[in-house]
């Protein structure tokens, strides 16, 4: 739609990329501002949202080649390529990325897991709604052919040069689709984060939520990626999306038979 937000001469501004960076600091201020209301240390909850971000981003690319090693091995030199560096990446690398970072440092800075995860669950959510406003104006992750009235054509040029979008096809707006519904999400969470909860609740409700949601928009995204296994039904994203949705009720049931956390999130 616009995969670039100005242009003087020969330079440039990605859209893709502004609209990432701001989505990234929507979520660090987010989480500065519920690590305070939580009693942690808002310099070690800076710190680990900058390592998450990192962290993220190559967990993004990794899964990238994991989805279509075919791809990618089998000509290594697509991997420095400059469609491959434009791409955003699979989300869910990125996520598994930044949960190991998280946990890493969690334990390094002595804060408590899921108290830290819990600040975090929101922020993510409302920094990947502006993330995914980004991918629609670059055209990345589109959807499949649609005949709906809300059904998008991408007609730049330089969309389908950066990411190979097909152009004049009327695609559905998966982009939009999960923009929505991580806005959603984020606010849900962020309204129980705000009232009395047990640590573990957020992060849980997160991963149950957001995985189901990814799972079933799958279906209706262009993708790339190879079925598995054996070219089945499912994609390698949604399989990791039920393994997160178990993760995510493993945590809550964890959370229900403890009985010594004390409730979190009280005005204060």
């Amino acid at each position: 739609m616009c995969p670039r937000l100005f242009t003087i001469g020969s330079f440039s501004i990605p859209t893709y990329g502004v609209l990432v960076a701001l989505g990234l600091l929507l979520g660090l201020y987010v989480a500065g501002k519920l690590a305070q209301r939580s009693g942690l240390n808002q310099d070690r909850i800076t710190n680990l949202g900058v390592y998450i971000a990192f962290a993220a981003i190559i967990g993004a690319k990794l899964f990238m080649i994991l989805a279509d090693p075919a791809y990618y091995l089998g000509d290594p030199s697509r991997i420095f390529s400059l469609s491959f560096l434009r791409a955003g990446g699979i989300f869910y690398g990125g996520l598994i990325a930044a949960l190991a970072t998280a946990v890493w440092y969690a334990r390094k800075a002595g804060l408590p897991a899921l108290e830290t995860a819990d600040v975090f669950a929101p922020a993510v959510a409302l920094g990947h709604t502006v993330g995914r406003l980004g991918c629609f104006a670059a055209g990345c992750c589109w959807g499949k052919p649609s005949g709906l009235p809300w059904a998008v054509a991408f007609t730049d040029p330089l969309a389908h040069e950066f990411v190979g979008v097909p152009l004049n096809i009327h695609l559905h707006p998966t982009q939009l689709y999960e923009a929505l519904g991580t806005l959603l999400i984020g606010l849900f969470l962020l309204r129980t984060f705000l009232k009395p909860h047990r640590p573990g609740t957020i992060i849980g409700l997160y991963l149950v939520l957001y995985s189901a949601f990814r799972f079933g928009v799958e279906f209706l995204r262009d993708s790339a990626e190879r079925n598995f296994p054996f070219d089945g039904p499912l994609s390698v994203t949604q399989w990791v999306a039920i393994g997160l949705v178990l993760a995510g009720i493993a945590v809550l049931l964890r959370r229900e038979r403890s009985t010594a956390g004390a409730a979190v999130g009280q005005p204060g």
